[in-house]
C-alpha cells in the first residue's frame, strides 16, 4: 500500500508540474532544468562523447521541450518524454558529425613544418572587407541589437550576459543572484524569443539574396552570348 500511495503522490505532483509548464510558469521551468539538466547531459554525453557537443545538444533538448510542452499529452511520464527527445537530438547530432564534422578541414590555427601557425581561416581570410560586406555586417548587427531590445526582461539581460558578454553560467548566477537552473531557463526562453523576432529579417535577407542572384544570372548569360556573336 505504501508503494501505491507513493506512486499516486508522484503522479499527482507530475500532473501539477506539467500544468504549470504548459501555462508558462518560470518556476516550473526552473524546476524542470534543475531536476533533469544533469541526467540529460550525462545521457547525451554518453552518446556523443564530446563535452562541448553534449552541452550544446542538451540546450537544444530543453529548447525543444520549451517549444513543444503544450503538445505533451501525458501518454508517458515527463521523464520518459525528455529522454526520448534527448536521444533523438543526440542521434541527429551524431549522424551530422559523421557526415560533416569528421570530414571538415580544421578552421583552427595549427603549426606547419616550420613552426609557423596557420589554418584555413588564415588562408581564406581577407585582411580587409569590401564596403558591401561592411554594410551587410552593420545591417545584421543593428537589426539584432534592435530586436534584442524588444526581448522582455529578465530574459534579455541573461542573453546579453551569456551571448554578448561571454559570462559563464556560474558568473551570471552570481551577478543576478539567481540559481543555475534559472539562468539556463531564462537563456533558453530569451534565445527563443529573439529567434522568433529575427525570423522575418532572415526571410527578408534570403529573398534579397535570391533577387540579386536572379539579376546577375541574365547579365552573365547576355555577356556570354554577346561574346559568341562577336567571335562568329
Amino acid at each position: 500500500m505504501g508503494n501505491l500511495a507513493s506512486a499516486i503522490g508522484a503522479n499527482a505532483e507530475e500532473v501539477s508540474i506539467v500544468a504549470e509548464l504548459k501555462a508558462g510558469s518560470e518556476d516550473a521551468y526552473d524546476w524542470l532544468i534543475a531536476r533533469y539538466h544533469q541526467p540529460i547531459y550525462s545521457l547525451v554525453y554518453r552518446i556523443l562523447s564530446d563535452p562541448a557537443d553534449a552541452a550544446d545538444t542538451t540546450q537544444e533538448v530543453f529548447l525543444k521541450v520549451f517549444r513543444g510542452m503544450k503538445s505533451f499529452n501525458g501518454q508517458c511520464t515527463l521523464k520518459t518524454w525528455l529522454y526520448r527527445i534527448a536521444i533523438h537530438e543526440a542521434s541527429n547530432q551524431r549522424r551530422w558529425w559523421f557526415r560533416h564534422k569528421s570530414k571538415e578541414t580544421s578552421m583552427e590555427s595549427h603549426p606547419d613544418e616550420n613552426g609557423n601557425h596557420c589554418g584555413l581561416c588564415d588562408t581564406l581570410a581577407d585582411p580587409g572587407e569590401s564596403p558591401l560586406e561592411i554594410c551587410a555586417h552593420e545591417e545584421i548587427r543593428a537589426r539584432v541589437e534592435k530586436e534584442l531590445k524588444q526581448v522582455p526582461e529578465p530574459y534579455r539581460t541573461t542573453v546579453v550576459l551569456r551571448d554578448i558578454e561571454g559570462l559563464a553560467y556560474e558568473e551570471i548566477a552570481d551577478v543576478l543572484q539567481i540559481s543555475l537552473g534559472t539562468v539556463k531557463s531564462r537563456l533558453i526562453r530569451g534565445r527563443e524569443n529573439l529567434r522568433k523576432r529575427l525570423e522575418p529579417f532572415v526571410r527578408e535577407m534570403s529573398l534579397d539574396r535570391k533577387e540579386m542572384q536572379a539579376e546577375v544570372e541574365p547579365q552573365v548569360g547576355f555577356g556570354e552570348g554577346a561574346g559568341l556573336e562577336a567571335r562568329g
